[in-house]
């Protein structure tokens, strides 16, 4: 695992000096963004929407945190609260979004929501905005030629994810495109980071909850769940997904698109991978019998991202620590390993 130490700044006063502001700091990627923020020298103000919630209390512990962090509410239906919020600030990195389907709230925050932090970000004089997106605003199409890259011009099928009750995809879809045409109106500066299925250690000591994007593994660890789809997915790091926030806020020819994907593979291969690492979980390994052949990883381009010197890290180290940071937290048992086998771990 690489030190995050090594991302430090070296004597950077202008760093020293900036203050920016992380909507949704409390979350999986944004407490990420929060930390390598912290560790590169800038003054970081965090949103919470309860920020005396004990959940929240983690990044107090951050490296930096004592003496450049700060943690204030923030409602992204409320443009007036926001402009508060984002007041002396040179940029601004919005991740908080709903994530669920079942949200009632989930398109008019994730829209109207993106809609207020651009303007009350312009109101505010904030030069820069690095927009969260999501993998779902790009692959989720039926007629995409599976031999073609996926890359950034890539779009999702709207009307196919709003038929199939998607409606994760449709509001980042459109929370998107909100925010590419309200920052050109607004004349802001604005790169957008379009990470997929993102897993990766936690930074918090305990979570309530399984962090969402890594529920399925606990789950295939366990053998809770017995079979395992026909499907390819899209993995990424969440410590690469921070630093690629960085990255494109830092360098000042960054605009646009930036697709945030390390590997693609059959989710029968992602299980062998857990099993080759973990071999005294009961992981689950037998695949969906639907009849199909077997579907094929399909080629995607992350250039865009090394270009700006991004190194992903390899997916089986991101998984190896996802593992050990669900245990850590108490969502996973230590499997029982056979007394000699035990001797040698």
């Amino acid at each position: 695992m690489r030190s995050y130490s090594e991302t430090k700044a070296n004597g950077n006063r202008e760093k020293e000096q900036q203050l920016v502001c992380v909507t949704g700091a409390g979350g999986f990627i944004g407490s990420w963004v929060v930390k390598v923020l912290l560790l590169r020298g800038y003054r970081v103000r965090g949103t919470a929407r309860d920020p005396a919630d004990n959940k929240n209390s983690y990044l107090l512990d951050l490296e930096g945190a004592k003496e450049r962090l700060s943690v204030c509410r923030a409602d992204l239906l409320d443009r007036d609260n926001l402009n508060g919020v984002f007041r002396g600030c040179n940029g601004v990195f919005h991740i908080a979004s709903p994530m669920f389907n079942t949200d009632p709230e989930l398109m008019v925050v994730a829209v109207e929501g993106t809609r207020n932090v651009i303007h009350a970000a312009a109101d505010a004089g904030v030069r820069r905005v690095v927009f969260t997106s999501s993998y779902g605003a790009v692959h989720m199409d039926p007629n995409r030629n599976l031999d073609a890259v996926l890359d950034e011009t890539c779009w999702s099928d709207y009307e196919f994810c709003k038929q199939t009750g998607n409606m994760y995809c449709c509001s980042k879809m459109m929370a998107e495109i909100t925010a590419t045409e309200e920052a050109a109106k607004r004349g802001l500066e604005l790169s957008v980071v379009v990470p997929s299925m993102t897993i990766g250690p936690a930074l918090q000591h305990k979570l309530r909850v399984v962090v969402p994007s890594t529920v399925h593994i606990s789950r295939y660890l366990t053998g809770a769940k017995k079979t395992c789809p026909n499907v390819v997915t899209a993995y990424v790091d969440v410590r690469d997904v921070a630093r690629a926030h960085i990255l494109v806020y830092e360098r000042p020819d960054a605009r646009g698109r930036y697709l945030c994907i390390c590997d693609v593979l059959h989710r029968a291969h992602f299980l062998q991978l857990l099993r080759d690492l973990f071999p005294y979980y009961p992981i689950t390994d037998k695949c969906e019998d639907d009849g199909k052949p077997m579907v094929k990883p399909y080629r995607f381009s992350n250039q865009r991202l090394r270009d700006l010197g991004l190194d992903f890290t390899p997916l089986k180290e991101s998984l190896h620590e996802t593992v050990l940071s669900l245990q850590q937290q108490g969502h996973l048992d230590l499997p029982v390993v056979p007394g000699p086998e035990r001797a040698r771990l």
